[in-house]
């Protein structure tokens, strides 16, 4: 887009050329860079390429808008379905049906699986069906850029350099689409903005891409023919131009998962404030015979300021009285946060919110999700959030002094008065899940790791609800949660136990699965001392293998926001890695006032089992709720063994829904593709289809 303001005497177009021509002669020089420069007759085709580039951005929403449509009127169907009576609400029930579900498994299959390096751990591939997506976005754009090109004479470089510009600027407003919390695009196509994240970033390298072709191209073509040095001196667009390259360029590496993770809220505001002076550079870079180019900048600023606005409104109107939080201590160093907003009194199960207590952190807000539904916890808003640094570990230290009464038995909570110091919380949102309706499904399994449970648990309470006020599809539910230490169970034990029973009464079955990796409970000396069902050593300690289930999912577990995982991880295959060391104490040898919720213990019958015998505690107000609704089992779930067992028993399409570390999301990923594609789901074998949510956030 570089231009010198003004005209030249010197031809211009296709047929221009530097023969017969003293290039030495500094008038002449400047006459040719001018002429090279004068960009009124590829300005035309390049703004019709924009054109082009949104018409492609356009087909794709409304597709994808139009797929999402089919889905939940599928699902609908099949709530109606169920209400009437059907045998199998959750089957195609005709050839039409039966076409589309083929076609899904196969995308599914195609989608689904993720690779994750053995030895770059934290380094984060994403799905399948996201790269493909990203490499046609790319094809679409490099396309674009050398569709039909074919101008010849001293113009080619400064020509191809142009059209990139125009590409680059054409996609400012899909950047800002993408990123807001509230856009038209996650709107339309049913999508939260979470999962769009993705997308923005990418779209900021190809933008970035795009950008650094415009000024490679400009500047070699400018060198072919020795003007360079004067287009240096004597054009404002060079300067301008570089600057908006170096901010592109900080803005896509600062957005990278590691400078993120450093600290969320330097990330938040030096990006805005980049992003604002990006915007600025923009501006002065473009020259004055190309304004029309800014309709994209405006466009952007524009969408910008709609997201802000509406959340200023919505978050203005939450807080305009602000609700109330009561702390509780956990074990496990999780803080269970219970808020009573007069404002917020709806959201979706496993949404989540942008959570501000003032007197932990003035100015500090950051993700949380709700592990409550409205008709669970008397419509309050609960969370966990594990303590790490800073604002999370600020709030565990204010639980350590409040309430504990879902530690205290019955007896003690009778007799003593619990104190509940409360907290003004200030919420943002909710935000987010936007999934299929599990309980439109035959079968429906909802895995977790550690405090990923928080999306798992809110999903189980409202199909216990539903299906307590009206019929549902759903014959089956397996609720799966792998914690590191027995303990942390009484985290949610009577929403377990609730939900279980409602569930029991109107006859849909449903199995609750614990498998507990790093507790000493599970593991004793005897001759072999090897039984822990890895290559851990118990005598050097208590077996400790799934480090995967640190920080399980998620914005819960990190005061800066990120979802990323603390320690290494073992992707995929979830291999042993003995990390011994002494387990923490029991909260109930530190204390006899508070219970210890162990039940009896059984060894998994799956693949990988621990062979060491178990031993149990002593009896206690909470264990036998615990044998009433749940089965603890020693190890890591066999996921394949586990997911074919259950896909045999479903009459019809089954939901999976997946909360926890990388680690754990990549072998869930890849396990249902294999199982749905060795099943031959939905392809005339009678197996079903296989849906997968896969919850997994990096900020």
């Amino acid at each position: 887009m570089d231009s010198m303001d003004g005209g030249s005497a010197m031809p211009t177009g296709p047929g221009l050329s530097d023969m017969g021509l003293d290039m030495s002669n500094l008038t002449v020089a400047s006459a040719f860079l001018a002429a090279v420069l004068d960009d009124d007759n590829l300005q035309p085709y390049d703004w019709a390429l924009t054109g082009v580039f949104w018409y492609g951005i356009v087909i794709v929403v409304t597709l994808t808008a139009f797929v999402n449509l089919i889905t939940w009127l599928t699902l609908k169907a099949r709530i109606r379905a169920a209400a009437a009576k059907h045998p199998r609400p959750a089957q195609p029930s005709n050839l039409i049906s039966s076409m589309i579900a083929t076609t899904t498994a196969i995308v599914r299959e195609i989608s689904y699986p993720q690779i994750t390096p053995t030895r770059l751990q934290r380094l984060r591939i994403p799905p399948f069906g996201s790269i493909i997506l990203v490499l046609t976005y790319l094809g679409f754009i490099l396309g674009l850029e050398f569709y039909d090109f074919n101008y010849p004479g001293a113009q080619y470089w400064e020509a191809l350099g142009l059209r990139a510009s125009w590409l680059t600027v054409a996609q400012f407003p899909l950047l800002i689409l993408l990123a807001g919390k509230n856009n038209l695009i996650g709107l339309i196509i049913g999508i939260s903005y979470e999962r769009l994240q993705i997308l923005h970033r990418w779209v900021a390298r190809v933008m970035l891409l795009t950008a650094s072709l415009h000024g490679a191209y400009q500047t070699y073509g400018w060198s072919q023919y020795g003007v360079l040095q004067i287009e240096i001196s004597t054009d404002s667009c060079i300067p301008t131009g570089f600057a908006t390259w170096i901010l592109l360029l900080w803005l896509v590496f600062s957005a990278t998962a590691p400078f993120r993770n450093l600290s969320y809220e330097f990330f938040v505001v030096q990006h805005v404030i980049s992003f604002i002076g990006f915007l600025v550079a923009v501006f002065y870079h473009i020259p004055s015979n190309a304004l029309n180019a800014r309709i994209f900048i405006w466009l952007a600023i524009g969408f910008f300021a709609l997201d802000r606005l509406t959340r200023l409104i919505r978050s203005a109107f939450n807080n305009s009285k602000p609700g109330r939080a009561i702390l509780t201590e956990l074990p496990g160093g999780v803080t269970k946060i219970s808020v009573r907003s007069p404002r917020i009194k709806s959201w979706k199960p496993a949404q989540h919110v942008f959570l501000s207590i003032p007197r932990f952190g003035v100015g500090q807000s950051h993700p949380a999700t709700i592990a409550s539904v409205p008709s669970s916890h008397s419509n309050e808003l609960v969370f966990f959030l594990r303590a790490h640094k800073g604002f999370t570990k600020r709030v565990l230290g204010g639980a350590a002094s409040a309430s504990t009464e879902t530690l205290l038995s019955k007896e003690r909570l009778a007799a003593v008065p619990v104190p509940e110091e409360q907290f003004v919380a200030l919420v943002d949102g909710p935000y987010g899940a936007s999934y299929s309706d599990f309980a439109a499904f035959d079968t429906t399994v909802l895995v977790a790791g550690s405090t990923g449970v928080t999306f798992t648990l809110p999903i189980l309470l409202d199909i216990a609800y539903r299906a307590s006020t009206q019929r549902l599809p759903l014959r089956s539910l397996v609720f799966i949660w792998m914690i590191k230490n027995t303990e942390w169970a009484v985290w949610i034990v009577h929403e377990l136990q609730d939900a279980v029973e409602k569930l029991h009464a109107v006859g849909i079955e449903v199995e609750v699965k614990i498998y507990v990796t790093c507790d000493p409970s599970f593991t004793e000396e005897a001759e072999d001392t090897r039984k822990c069902g890895c290559d851990c050593d118990v005598r050097q300690g208590p077996c400790c293998c799934d480090t995967s289930l640190d920080d399980g999912d998620n914005d819960d577990v990190d005061d800066t926001g990120s979802r990323a995982l603390n320690d290494a991880i073992a992707p995929v295959e979830f291999k042993s890695s003995c990390c011994g060391g002494s387990n923490p104490p029991s909260i109930s040898d530190e204390n006899p006032d508070l219970i210890s919720p162990i039940p009896t213990l059984v060894p998994s019958t799956e693949k990988i089992k621990a062979s060491s015998r178990f031993r149990t505690r002593a009896t206690h107000p909470l264990k036998d709720r615990l044998e009433k609704c749940s089965t603890l089992h020693s190890g890591r779930p066999n996921f394949k063994a586990l997911l074919w067992d259950v896909l045999d028993k479903s009459q019809g399409e089954t939901g999976i829904a997946v909360c926890g570390p990388p680690a754990l999301s990549t072998t869930i990923r890849n396990t249902v593709s294999a199982v749905s594609d060795q099943r031959g789901a939905n392809k005339g074998t009678g197996a079903g289809g296989v849906y997968l949510h896969s919850e997994c956030y990096y900020w």
